[in-house]
């Protein structure tokens, strides 16, 4: 598959992910009253199950097996995640931000990051 259409199918499957991620993320701070950082997080991990099994089916069509995919999408993950929670806090936390536009502009920097990575390594025959 072509760069840019691979690309795109990674923003389809990332919108599916993002809209599990953000559901939850409101959810968990407007509903359970949870504060905005660790909500964020639940949200990221809820969305990169939904990413990992869509990706690797759609975005990159890899026939890795899933011990070695999965292993290595858990460590681009988590990256991204680390990279959430350093966005949020300065965002949120340290600037004030309001949560839901700090976790679009973070969400802006991490598809670029995890795309790159996970076709370069996770997911690459």
């Amino acid at each position: 598959m072509s760069l840019p259409r691979q690309f795109a199918a990674y923003l389809a499957v990332g919108a599916i992910a993002t809209t599990a991620h953000y559901a939850l993320l409101i959810a968990l701070v407007e509903a359970a009253g949870w504060r905005a950082v660790p909500a964020a997080l639940a949200g990221y991990v809820l969305g990169g199950v939904a990413s990992y099994v869509l990706n690797r089916r759609h975005t990159f069509g890899s026939e890795r097996p899933h011990g070695e995919a999965g292993w290595r999408f858990v460590l681009v993950a988590a990256a991204g995640f680390c990279l959430t929670y350093l966005s949020m806090r300065i965002l949120v936390d340290g600037l004030g931000a309001p949560y839901f536009p700090a976790q679009v502009a973070t969400t802006g920097i991490v598809v670029f990051l995890t795309f790159a990575a996970n076709r370069a390594w996770t997911f690459r025959a």
